[in-house]
């Protein structure tokens, strides 16, 4: 009987990861015929999902951040594969892997290899897939501009630094939220399309939100006068977190319309948008996660 066959694909920036290598021997010597190719440039990551799934290997692992997860995810759907992933986080946030309660030691997150591969839905945002969470708006900034050293030295806390210091810049769109059942209008400091659950190394804007539900959650930090106490309480966490200054809402699908530009940050590629349509492709993908996943259904 063959071995079963997986293909790490691991970010560049790990390649000398002494974790992920004793990792990757261990699960060989578990009887893993298990191939390791690492990124160095853009469209490193669609070219070997390519070269893996013309290869036959069935199962693929993303090594890195959520930057990474999502551009393995995209090749993987456009080749439409049937392909199972697991993923082995190695980022600085690692939001999807924290919610979806999968291990942040590479040779613990490797073991789910063996946990049977289940359904999940993905997000897409006006047609482009993405499986955490789309964000709006100045967390949106916050995400995108935090430097690669502060959060090397960090983690996650660097996205709370960054927010503190640019308070000065702090800044309202304004925008119609659309979606079955669900209309709001006005000015937004924020917002969170989540299939998962957090961003912005760690905030919980969808914290009920669920990968097999077949629906999005929706959170609104409208724009209030205390602009910077409502941002600090959704940095922070406060007491009672996102929940205290937000409007949300759990939806098939989403519109939302915009008089200007506004950023958004999708599963860690920042863009721009004044029309957004968010939508659901449900069961989309074949993933490994813990059985007891709070992202699950059911538990």
């Amino acid at each position: 009987m063959n071995p079963p066959k997986a293909l790490l694909i691991l970010h560049g920036k790990q390649a000398s990861n002494a974790d992920v290598r004793e990792a990757v021997t261990l699960q060989r010597e578990l009887g893993w015929e298990l191939a390791v190719r690492v990124t160095w440039e853009p469209g490193d990551t669609e070219r070997l999902v390519h070269e893996a799934l013309a290869a036959g290997y069935r199962t693929l692992i993303a090594g890195g951040g959520d930057g990474t997860l999502r551009e393995t995810v995209q090749a993987l759907v456009a080749s439409g594969s049937d392909a199972s992933l697991a993923l082995m986080p190695l980022g600085t946030a690692n939001d999807f892997a924290r919610a979806a309660g999968i291990s942040l030691v590479p040779g613990e997150a490797l073991a789910l290899l063996d946990e049977p591969p289940v359904l999940i839905d993905l997000g897409e945002m006006n047609g482009e897939p993405f499986v955490n969470m789309a964000t709006g708006g100045f967390g949106s900034r916050v995400t995108s501009s935090t430097s690669e050293e502060l959060k090397r030295v960090l983690g996650g806390g660097a996205y709370l630094l960054t927010g503190l210091t640019r308070f000065a810049e702090i800044g309202s769109a304004h925008g119609r939220f659309r979606g079955p059942g669900f209309d709001w209008e006005g000015d937004f400091l924020a917002f969170g399309v989540g299939n998962g659950r957090q961003a912005g190394g760690g905030q919980l804007l969808c914290p009920q939100a669920q990968v097999d539900d077949g629906l999005l959650d929706v959170c609104i930090v409208p724009a209030p006068d205390d602009a910077v106490g409502t941002l600090g309480t959704l940095l922070s966490g406060g007491l009672l977190g996102v929940d205290a200054v937000s409007v949300s809402a759990r939806v098939p699908w989403l519109e939302i319309d915009a008089p200007q530009p506004i950023d958004v940050n999708l599963d860690g590629e920042p863009v721009l948008g004044e029309q957004l349509r968010f939508g659901v492709r449900p069961r989309a993908l074949r993933m490994h996660l813990p059985a007891g996943s709070p992202l699950l259904v059911g538990n």
